[in-house]
């Protein structure tokens, strides 16, 4: 198995729980891992034989500016959901991260897998 990932994806969503956190989009950071096979698109040199990760950042980024969920658990799955379905992925392992959420903490968040991870 190949993976094809994207790492520390910068965006921006209305998430949380608190009154203040409903009212801007605040940064949140987001790495992904996702299953390939990445032998076609070496052998063609063709992006429509390749996961285009270009595709998947611009999708994600869209998909969490326009969601509204409070938790960060909510929007990663709906963000894998994304992944699984349009992009046709296997597997994927995402972290979520939200850097200011905790005083005296560089980050916290949530990380998931979902889908068959094949060997």
């Amino acid at each position: 198995m190949d993976i094809v990932f994207v790492r520390q994806l910068e965006l921006q969503a209305i998430v949380g729980i608190h009154d203040w956190e409903r009212e801007n989009p605040q940064p949140l950071v987001m790495d992904l891992e996702m299953a390939a096979d990445a032998s076609r698109a070496a052998a063609s040199d063709r992006i429509q034989d390749a996961l285009d990760y270009h595709a998947v950042s611009k999708r994600i980024t869209a998909y969490v500016a326009e969601s509204r969920f409070q938790l960060l658990e909510t929007l990663a799955e709906g963000c894998a959901e994304v992944l699984l379905r349009e992009f046709r992925v296997s597997w994927l392992r995402l972290v979520l991260h939200k850097p200011q959420a905790v005083d005296n903490a560089a980050s916290v968040g949530v990380i998931i897998e979902r889908g068959r991870r094949h060997q």
